[in-house]
């Protein structure tokens, strides 16, 4: 297999078969990928319709947190259980395309040395009030840590496994991987995504809870980054 594509979900009823079923549209399962579903403590019926994708499709695989912990630490139960070694992070609530997956491999598949693929959204299918947030929120966060990346927000990246289990590990980390990306010295790529209406269920965020939220999260990474050497690249000479 090339790839996992990894798919962290709570509470997202209505949306898992669907997913598996475009899924396989655009790309008919050749033995190319698996698919790794991190169920972090759903309680709807989120558990019963992964059960039935693992009957029905055979590259299918489960975990389930005990508990909520967060999306950052089902990313790195993922990444600890994946078969390959590249990761493609998607969205459970159908808001990523999977048409869009071939062209961040294509990205990779140009230039070996790349490690990060992260999509940018071209056009935000989101209300007036999201979309000046997050511009907001990404606007203030490029201009304090310079990462290269336009839209860290954007769930639909490509990352080597082996980089990702380097992450410093704390709530939110997986909206920084552009930054830790760039200050480790990793080669990283964008690459334009569509953005979508979600399928099914709704947010899991408020505006203003997002908003708080992730302001505390930045001071943290730049707590992080100031008290943190990065060595950029380590090679044996």
């Amino acid at each position: 297999m090339r790839y996992t594509i990894l798919i962290s979900v709570l509470n997202e009823q209505g949306n898992i078969l669907p997913l598996l079923e475009e899924l396989q549209a655009v790309a008919p399962y050749p033995g190319d990928y698996e698919v790794l579903f991190v169920d972090d403590g759903s309680t709807d019926g989120t558990p019963a319709e992964l059960q039935q994708a693992k009957a029905k499709y055979p590259f299918v695989r489960v975990l389930r947190h005990g508990q909520r912990a967060g999306k950052s630490r089902a990313i790195r139960s993922g990444c600890h259980a994946a078969k390959t070694d590249w990761i493609m992070m998607v969205d459970g609530d159908m808001q990523n395309d999977p048409r869009d997956i071939a062209p961040m491999l294509a990205a990779v598949e140009r230039d070996p040395e790349v490690k990060v693929v992260c999509g940018i959204r071209r056009r935000r299918d989101d209300t007036l009030a999201k979309k000046i947030t997050s511009r907001l929120g990404n606007g203030i966060r490029r201009s304090l840590l310079r990462d290269g990346c336009p839209d860290t927000g954007c769930g639909f990246k490509l990352v080597h496994r082996a980089a990702m289990l380097e992450l410093p590990q704390f709530d939110a980390i997986h909206r920084f991987i552009p930054t830790v990306a760039t200050y480790s010295g990793w080669k990283m790529a964008n690459v334009p995504i569509n953005d979508r209406k979600r399928h099914a269920g709704r947010s899991k965020y408020t505006n203003i809870g997002r908003a708080f939220v992730g302001f505390f999260d930045l001071l943290g990474m730049l707590w992080m980054l100031r008290r943190n050497t990065m060595p950029g690249t380590v090679r044996e000479v």
